[in-house]
């Protein structure tokens, strides 16, 4: 499959973060591998205040987004205001840039190594300000044990930045962090795949929703035939193929009006489920199911969006989804929603949490908020598969990722309610 152009969003760009202390010359280096000033460079500490972000072609890896970050070193209220922002970059990061200035090094900077590692984030130690002094050679010999890349850069003599660029390349080559295809893995080359996409009130005028888009343009690029209609239309488009289609995806809010009119004999699923896997683990998701089925009356739950929009009066997750849940529950459940990058610290508060499509996420975010629920003993699922499941629908929705995920509901379901207490 084609690489994604220029105007790719950021959910398909690999994500740089660059960190370290305040005044390691991090702005300096982005300005230098962009080209451009996109960050303020300054000798006072703590110039950086948000994340700066800047997209761009870094051949040949392709588009990616460099994101420049406030000292991790910064004081005060607000510098720790500054601090909390850069950590969240970590849970979207892609290959990390460790700045230390040349002849520094402290237990600061083995901290965020340390921090990287846990989080298996690769990681380039890039020593700064290399036209003052060299690095410390203990320090560049416990990198090369630990197999770390690392790169002398001196911004005003313009050195060491095509090594870093090389490095780039190199530790980018494993593109595994931007997960699987949406969908061209799973219907062969010039199969048909018919696109279900209502136009509500929630879709944006003259467009379509990136998850829609997305999945469009990956069926072009892989060669495969598309037919896009509306909900109302499925039965008709189906009347005039010569043969069935490979597979039907739908608006997981359409999904039992879709699945009335699709034949048992095709395959079905929808948008939502695809990003599931291209952005998570499908696993994970579908293990949290079974906490669905186990909620009462008053438990909390987390409703999570990628993105901020303004609410329309049937709205998926604080509305629809809300109401189908509580319709199976039998009683209401405490629902709280977050949007864009708000993300609770503490999950233990909640029974259960449901995530949209992400579509707006870079693979490693969603992975991120997936491991975090994990250390807090809190299952997580999204919405595709919340709603397949409260429609009756999932086994059928995930067969098309292969009898195992259908087996694994099933067992799921098997398995004894358990004790909301």
């Amino acid at each position: 499959m084609s690489q994604p152009l220029r105007g790719a969003p950021k959910s398909f760009r690999l994500h740089i973060g660059i960190f370290g202390r305040r005044n390691a010359g991090k702005s300096s280096l982005l300005n230098a591998l962009v080209g451009q000033e996109v960050a303020i460079v300054s000798d006072s500490p703590g110039t950086t205040t948000d994340p700066v972000e800047k997209p761009m072609e870094l051949q040949p890896i392709g588009p990616v987004l460099f994101i420049d970050t406030a000292g991790v070193d910064d004081e005060g209220a607000l510098g720790e205001k500054r601090v909390e922002k850069t950590r969240r970059v970590f849970d979207r990061t892609d290959v990390a840039l460790l700045l230390a200035p040349a002849g520094t090094w402290s237990q600061f900077e083995e901290s965020l190594l340390r921090e990287f590692a846990e989080r298996e984030i690769p990681t380039i130690v890039v020593f700064s300000l290399a036209d003052l002094s060299g690095p410390l050679p203990q320090v560049v010999d416990k990198l090369q044990a630990k197999r770390i890349p690392w790169a002398e850069v001196s911004v005003v003599q313009k050195r060491g930045l095509d090594r870093l660029r090389e490095l780039l390349v190199q530790v980018a080559a494993d593109r595994t962090s931007l997960g699987p295809p949406i969908i061209v893995d799973l219907v062969p080359e010039n199969a048909l795949v018919v696109l279900v996409i209502p136009i509500d009130k929630e879709a944006p005028k003259g467009r379509l929703i990136q998850p829609q888009v997305q999945t469009l343009r990956e069926l072009l690029d892989g060669n495969r035939l598309s037919v896009v209609v509306k909900e109302h239309q499925v039965a008709e488009a189906l009347s005039r193929l010569r043969e069935p289609p490979a597979l039907v995806v739908t608006d997981s809010q359409a999904f039992t009006q879709v699945a009335a009119q699709v034949p048992r004999s095709v395959r079905l699923t929808s948008f939502s489920i695809l990003f599931a896997r291209q952005k998570g683990h499908l696993e994970d998701f579908v293990d949290g199911l079974a906490t669905l089925r186990d909620l009462r009356p008053g438990d909390r739950v987390l409703v999570a969006e990628a993105c901020t929009h303004h609410p329309i009066e049937e709205d998926i997750g604080r509305v629809k989804l809300r109401r189908w849940t509580e319709d199976f529950v039998g009683g209401e459940l405490d629902w709280v929603v977050t949007a864009g990058m708000d993300f609770p610290e503490d999950v233990s508060q909640f029974r259960l949490v449901i995530h949209c499509a992400a579509c707006m996420f870079n693979r490693r975010h969603m992975l991120s908020r997936i491991a975090h629920c994990r250390r807090a003993g809190v299952p997580i699922t999204n919405y595709g598969l919340a709603i397949a499941f409260l429609k009756g629908l999932l086994p059928r929705a995930l067969e098309p990722f292969g009898p195992s995920l259908v087996e694994r509901f099933r067992q799921i379901a098997l398995q004894p309610a358990a004790s909301a207490g």
